[in-house]
């Protein structure tokens, strides 16, 4: 029986729509399990997905490579959906560019913590200087952190694997602990989803109000565009 089946897999195994089926289809269980925890946001989607393929692809020893062939789809996607945020900010202009004073305070507090608290926990705990650098940009989307920590000499894959991890969990944890501060304010909501680097915690506060996709859209450039200046002057002081 199990050799029949190897049999059936093998050859499917290579095909890349197989993979990108299973990548959707584990999507799909992920929300059903969402739904089945009524909506609750430790429940995540992407973090189920995330696990259930993986674990599609190491049972069935399948090599990175030949899962991304078919997943590719999925992540030329991320442009447009990340692109489409700027529709929202754009119809909110007016109300962003009132709050610019307040948006600057958050955003340099906000990108200063995290490379700083970053490092300093990898210092703490005796990691190398190349893991504090794989460290200091991962609160920025993963592209971002990617090009950021090539660019000062830390490991691309490590810094992005502590981006998507932070992702989530800022997904999973930010609007939980947001209501728990009695923040109620949507640009609140969004510019701190952003802030967080969070492409998942942004597109669910863009699924809740337009005006926290504006604002959590706005998070995620600027502080990209920040940490990208602040990280290699910062890398270059203490090298």
């Amino acid at each position: 029986m199990n050799h029949a089946i190897q049999h059936l897999w093998m050859p499917l195994s290579t095909t890349p729509l197989l993979w990108l089926v299973v990548t959707l289809a584990a999507y799909v269980v992920a929300c059903a399990l969402q739904r089945a925890c009524r909506d609750s946001a430790l429940a995540s989607p992407v973090l189920i997905a995330i696990v259930l393929a993986a674990v599609v692809v190491l049972a069935s020893g399948t090599s990175y490579v030949t899962y991304f062939a078919g997943a590719q789809f999925i992540n030329f996607l991320l442009g447009p959906a990340t692109i489409a945020l700027a529709i929202p900010l754009a119809r909110n202009a007016r109300l962003v560019r009132e709050n610019m004073h307040g948006i600057g305070l958050a955003l340099l507090a906000g990108s200063v913590t995290s490379i700083a608290s970053g490092v300093g926990i990898v210092w703490l705990l005796g990691g190398t200087r190349e893991v504090a650098l794989s460290m200091a940009p991962r609160a920025v989307t993963t592209p971002i952190a990617v090009a950021v920590s090539e660019q000062i000499g830390g490991v691309p894959a490590l810094t992005a694997a502590l981006a998507i991890l932070g992702g989530i969990l800022a997904a999973v944890v930010g609007q939980h602990m947001l209501h728990g501060l009695k923040v109620r304010d949507w640009r609140a909501k969004g510019l701190a989803a952003g802030l967080a680097g969070s492409g998942v915690a942004a597109a669910q506060v863009a699924a809740r109000d337009e005006l926290g996709a504006a604002f959590a859209a706005l998070g995620i450039g600027l502080n990209g565009l920040l940490t990208a200046i602040l990280v290699p002057v910062l890398a270059g002081l203490f090298r």
